[in-house]
């Protein structure tokens, strides 16, 4: 593990798998850690023959905290009075311009690019998940010469006519932290919350959850500023449907049928506008990594990069 100097932030990065072996690049979502990543789908790519390479994005884990940037009021930004927002379809428009935002998913997916630079990689095979899934996108619309391939995996196009998530997800999203904000506390909110989106055909047993936000919390802190600057980049990321039709290396969409975050409608929408992509769902799979299904995962994941 590393940390790698990207400009005027670092990222901490891993690596698995066989030097100069072609790259696969993987990049969580919101408020994520590389850590969620399921050891047994990095496995099965770097026993495919892939360089496997995977970093903790900007304000969260132990890469660099964005906290010089400052942290505008999102309420004020979205003109509405709660915490209650709309995640990722029918969104609100920000009533601040793109240029007040601490950062944008674009930079964000510039972090991805300038992280290859350092690395010597000219080009990898482009993963994302949730809100990673939107920054993959905009490697492949953006910087097309080092995307080999795409694979989106639980995201959206941000079509703001797709359907919203569910009323319980929406809470376990925005619902106030605990009052006290010492580990074991923090620790069983993010258990209530996962609960609520992950997978209903492959549950995580409570034991394993309080074992994995433990390590998390020990690893690398808690950092909800992170995760609105993170969030305010997300919601002023707007439709980009128009770029994705100008995609053109292979693209695999893998979404769960039972996501109660974002819609498979938001996949099956993503799949529609990229030229080409393949459409995968699976049943049971809701918003998570369940470990029983790295195997789909890897096969989405080699579908694409095999091509």
């Amino acid at each position: 593990m590393s940390l790698i100097s990207i400009g005027q932030i670092e990222l901490k990065t891993v690596f698995h798998g066989t030097p100069g072996l072609p790259v696969i690049l993987l990049i969580q979502g919101l408020g994520t850690p590389l850590t969620r990543w399921p050891m047994a789908l990095i496995e099965k790519l770097a026993a495919a023959g892939f360089r496997v390479i995977a970093f903790d994005n900007r304000d969260i884990g132990l890469s660099t905290r964005m906290d010089a940037l400052g942290l505008p009021d999102i309420r004020q930004m979205m003109n509405l009075k709660s915490f209650a927002l709309p995640f990722p379809g029918m969104l609100p428009k920000l009533s601040a311009r793109p240029s007040s935002l601490p950062y944008t998913l674009v930079d964000m997916a510039g972090d991805a690019v300038g992280l290859l630079d350092v690395l010597g990689v000219k080009a990898a095979h482009i993963v994302g998940a949730s809100l990673g899934g939107m920054v993959a996108q905009l490697v492949a619309t953006h910087h097309p010469e080092r995307c080999l391939s795409l694979t989106s995996i639980m995201s959206s196009s941000g079509n703001p006519l797709l359907p919203p998530p569910t009323a319980a997800a929406l809470h376990a999203l925005f619902a106030p932290l605990p009052g006290e904000c010492d580990e074991a506390s923090l620790v069983e909110d993010s258990i209530w919350r996962q609960k609520t989106l992950m997978s209903p055909g492959y549950p995580t047993p409570d034991e394993e959850l309080r074992a994995m936000f433990t390590a998390e919390y020990r690893r690398g802190g808690f950092h909800p500023a992170g995760v609105i600057r993170q969030l305010l980049a997300l919601l002023a990321a707007g439709d980009r449907r128009t770029q994705l039709m100008k995609v053109r290396v292979p693209t695999v969409v893998l979404h769960g049928l039972d996501d109660p975050l974002i819609n498979v409608a938001c996949g099956r929408d993503t799949a529609a506008v990229i030229p080409g992509a393949e459409f995968r769902t699976i049943p049971g799979m809701g918003h998570d990594f369940p470990e029983a299904l790295a195997g789909e995962f890897a096969s989405a994941i080699l579908s694409a990069a095999q091509r």
